[in-house]
């Protein structure tokens, strides 16, 4: 692929990625997941090149959308994996870094027997928390209404986060998503919250996630399946 130095090729998804710029403690990183052709992220990394920016996203056209814009704006900052949410967090970042984290208009799975598979839930809660910073944010936003309360019960049931005010973003920060569904009028639903400490941090235990109860945000691949994840993605090295 022509732009492919954004893109950071993963080789096992249940190890560190090999991304020295990610694990550079004396850079800020942000994250955002399903970042679809990198419209918001890119913008971001523009404004400001002292701070690491990463995508997270299972397509891998946008993927290559991604790369392709990073280039053209010289944005060394800027990467993309291609890769589900759940196991970027879990695995592959590295722990207490990220000043901010961005979910953006996340699938729904608006029917009852899909709600498995919505990204926020317990495991993704606590790879979020190993990953933000101290103080640290995670942005979300959404147009599905159930689904924002859903997040933030989800929240409030956790001592490790406070909520607080969503980041104020114009039109130049909407996402793709996010531009054609106030286009259409459609409200859109936004919060905030804070990493705080704990007294008592423990790592996190390996995951093991029935197929039934996996969040599908991306290509979500168990830690026993490791061997078919490189084959299925061998086609985009």
């Amino acid at each position: 692929m022509e732009a492919e130095g954004a893109i950071i090729k993963v080789v096992d998804p249940c190890r560190p990625l090999e991304c020295p710029a990610l694990y550079d403690m004396s850079r800020p990183l942000e994250v955002e997941v399903g970042c679809g052709r990198g419209r918001f992220l890119t913008g971001r990394a523009a404004k400001d090149p002292s701070c690491e920016f990463l995508g997270v996203e299972r397509m891998k056209e946008r993927v290559g959308v991604f790369a392709s814009k990073a280039r053209r704006l010289g944005l060394s900052n800027a990467h993309v994996v291609r890769l589900e949410a759940l196991y970027t967090f879990h695995y592959l970042l590295p722990e207490h870094h990220a000043r901010r984290v961005y979910v953006f208009f996340p699938d729904p799975w608006p029917k009852r027997r899909h709600h498995s598979h919505r990204l926020f839930g317990p495991l993704f809660l606590n790879a979020l928390w190993k990953r933000l910073e101290i103080g640290g944010r995670l942005e979300f936003a959404t147009d599905h209404e159930e689904y924002f309360h859903v997040v933030e019960e989800c929240f409030a049931g956790d001592a490790r986060f406070r909520r607080v005010a969503p980041m104020e973003r114009g039109p130049d920060e909407w996402t793709e998503f996010e531009t054609l569904f106030r286009g259409q009028g459609l409200p859109v639903h936004a919060a905030a919250w804070q990493s705080l400490a704990v007294e008592d941090e423990k790592p996190l235990a390996p995951l093991s996630v029935a197929p039934e109860d996996e969040p599908r945000e991306g290509v979500v691949r168990r830690e026993s399946r490791g061997k078919e994840w490189r084959e299925e993605h061998a086609d985009s090295d």
